[in-house]
């Protein structure tokens, strides 16, 4: 059959064309756009690096440490050298293997202590939200201000002081139990919000369930915060196990930046010359909190358009 003159098929636009090949191009080259907000920041690119330098040095730390960690079989107080960069300790143990070797403890808290805390604090917050009103938003936002009372500081230390268990998972389950109550405040605020939007209406009245609707329809529309908090818990947590190992109450048996400034002040480091077994755990513990916070102000631009002034 032949074409009907009167109205003929529209010939496609070659620059239109050449616009959206342009773009599709773009979107391949330079990954998700989340992913280009926070690298237009330069806070952001830069606490991106120093977290990449950080895994590397945990995972190859069999390869980048000369010792282990837990290795006091060398002469106690040596001075830095060729055989040992930084020196030895009191007990004869490598300062700059035990600096390499305690980054795999420092980013196992962040990452499991800023999960776990993110994880309750996203399942009260999101379920009290959705539920405001009701006897279950009565009991979950009663625990949040109760949580948001106690006293963090002497909790952990009372809980960690009297137990017996002084694993790292034990020190993560305390960071992660007494830190959630602030990210599920600010969860459940959000919730209250999206919840009367007309996308979830509309799933209300297709016929989804509960878990189906935050699942799809409002869990998506606050993936900044949740990754802002889980950044924050990350910190804290990193924070926390380094000030419960100074203190005594972390595992003593195992190699951290905690558990190095703790044995360097219980042996007198200054006054024996071993600054460098101060120092350097304290500079890769705030680098560490630095390059995290870095990153957090990059998330910040994602939730906020306003904020992208540097890119």
């Amino acid at each position: 059959m032949s074409e009907n003159p009167s109205n003929p098929t529209p010939a496609p636009d070659v620059a239109e064309l050449a616009l959206a090949e342009a773009e599709q191009t773009d979107r391949i080259d330079h990954g998700p756009g989340w992913f280009r907000i926070l690298w237009s920041s330069r806070k952001a690119r830069a606490g991106i690096v120093l977290l990449g330098l950080y895994v590397l040095l945990a995972i190859l730390a069999p390869v980048i440490a000369p010792y282990r960690g837990d290795d006091t079989s060398f002469a106690p107080v040596l001075l830095p050298g060729g055989e040992h960069l930084m020196g030895t300790t009191t007990q004869g143990a490598d300062i700059f293997s035990q600096l390499i070797w305690g980054t795999r403890v420092s980013l196992i808290v962040g990452l499991f202590g800023g999960l776990f805390a993110t994880a309750v604090g996203l399942v009260i917050g999101l379920t009290s939200g959705y539920f405001e009103g009701t006897w279950i938003d009565d009991v979950l936002s009663l625990l949040t201000n109760v949580a948001l009372v106690v006293p963090t500081l002497p909790l952990i230390i009372t809980l960690m002081a009297y137990s017996e268990v002084r694993s790292i998972w034990f020190t993560i389950l305390i960071i992660g139990i007494i830190s959630w109550a602030g990210a599920a405040r600010s969860k459940r605020a959000l919730m209250i919000t999206l919840r009367h939007r007309d996308f979830v209406t509309a799933a209300k009245f297709a016929g989804d369930r509960t878990p189906t609707i935050i699942a799809r329809e409002v869990l998506p529309q606050m993936t900044s915060l949740v990754a802002a908090g889980f950044f924050g818990a990350a910190t804290g947590a990193i924070g926390a196990e380094a000030g419960l190992s100074f203190l005594g109450l972390g595992n003593t048996e195992s190699v951290s930046w905690g558990t190095m400034l703790y044995q360097a002040q219980l042996q007198g480091a200054l006054a024996q010359g071993l600054w460098v077994w101060l120092l350097v755990p304290g500079l890769a513990l705030s680098g560490l909190i630095m390059a995290l916070t870095l990153i957090n102000f990059g998330i910040d631009l994602i939730s906020n358009p306003h904020l992208r002034e540097d890119g």
